[in-house]
């Protein structure tokens, strides 16, 4: 399908995009991509507009189907249902934003795909976690998107130019920006800096939802999403975003908005870790022996550069439990995968067992 002559080019559809769909995809199948998932079923744009979609029974092909996703759709024929269909196939990710899974399962969760840009939202108007905002760049830089670390709320924050300095020291190599979606401040600088897809990220109560309406509200109206006041108490948020929705907005781009994360574990975010982290990967680099802990060894560049002042201990700190929580969420993979292929060994074996018995009757 031509990429002129079709409304997905609103949610991103180029010539590369269709040259793929049409080397990988079944027959009988058109090109969508995944605006929802909800419990089995999703909303697929299509050429013709939207449509409810199975997310696909054989997850072997149809993976862990998430927002973002491009993928092929079919009808299904033999259903009683009209304009029932399905999903066949997701056609390969350019990127995807991926945690240890929130229901501590030794496997990830993807939070959303072919992601071009993320907006890490922390508010500004109450205490700043620096270390939340390490564990996403961390996420956003292994996914293979751009991070821009968004301090919101800007108007009721005290010593925000402090807070902004602060956040960008430790995002290195990131855009920081601070912004108020009710003043408008700083919004057309964030504007200028969002490309392609976009996803808001952040915990509850980060005025995702405020900030991503101030982005649509060219294209897709006043309030479009859902938006709730923080409690008073703790300042935390009320969940008003429950599913992640992907919605095109100006310049050809499109926004996911999603969820409050109350946990960011990291998984599989080696490189991600290393790149959040640039001082301390050259000190590394440094040590006298290559297996050095950093913790007592002689010749360790990172320990001399602590107490130098060279490095900050909070980020040493930080980089250190990222590494240990990362290996170890890996190790469990390793472990569930180790569990499955032992499984698969005794499934086989029984069914020789069985083939072999059978022929000495």
């Amino acid at each position: 399908m031509s990429e002129n002559c079709t409304p997905l080019t609103e949610y991103g559809w180029n010539a590369t995009l269709s040259n793929t769909f049409t080397a990988l995809a079944p027959p009988d199948s058109v090109p969508g991509r995944v605006l929802r998932v909800d419990r089995g079923l999703c909303d697929v744009a299509v050429a013709e507009g939207t449509v409810r979609a199975l997310s696909g029974s054989d997850p072997r092909r149809t993976g862990q189907l998430c927002t973002g996703d491009w993928v092929a759709v079919a009808e299904v024929r033999d259903s009683r249902e009209p304009e029932i269909h399905t999903v066949t196939s997701i056609l390969p990710r350019s990127s995807s934003i991926v945690r240890s899974s929130a229901s501590g399962k030794s496997e990830g969760q993807t939070l959303a795909a072919n992601v071009d840009t993320v907006v890490i939202a922390t508010a500004s108007d109450g205490d700043v976690d620096l270390g939340r905002i390490e564990r996403l760049l961390a996420l956003t830089w292994e996914s293979g998107a751009t991070p821009v670390v968004v301090l919101t709320k800007s108007d009721a924050a005290h010593y925000i130019s402090d807070t902004l300095a602060e956040v960008s020291a430790i995002a290195p190599g990131a855009t920081a920006l601070a912004v108020s979606a009710e003043t408008n401040e700083g919004m057309d600088v964030l504007d200028a800096v969002l490309d392609g897809t976009v996803a808001i990220l952040g915990p509850s109560g980060a005025g995702k939802s405020t900030l991503a309406n101030a982005l649509l509200a060219e294209t897709a109206g006043d309030n479009r999403l859902e938006t709730g006041r923080v409690r008073a108490g703790d300042g935390k948020g009320r969940h008003t975003t429950v599913t992640r929705e992907l919605i095109p907005f100006s310049g050809g781009r499109t926004l996911i908005d999603t969820p409050g994360l109350r946990g960011v574990g990291m998984w599989n975010a080696a490189e991600g870790i290393d790149k959040t982290f640039p001082e301390i990967e050259e000190l590394i680099a440094q040590c006298r022996f290559s297996d050095c802990a950093h913790n007592s060894e002689p010749g360790c560049a990172v320990l001399g550069a602590l107490g130098r002042g060279d490095v900050d201990e909070r980020r040493l700190a930080s980089y250190r439990k990222l590494q240990r929580e990362n290996a170890w969420n890996a190790a469990r993979s390793d472990a569930r995968l180790q569990a499955e292929r032992t499984r698969e060994i005794k499934v086989i074996s029984r069914q020789l067992k069985s083939h072999y018995r059978g022929r000495d009757r």
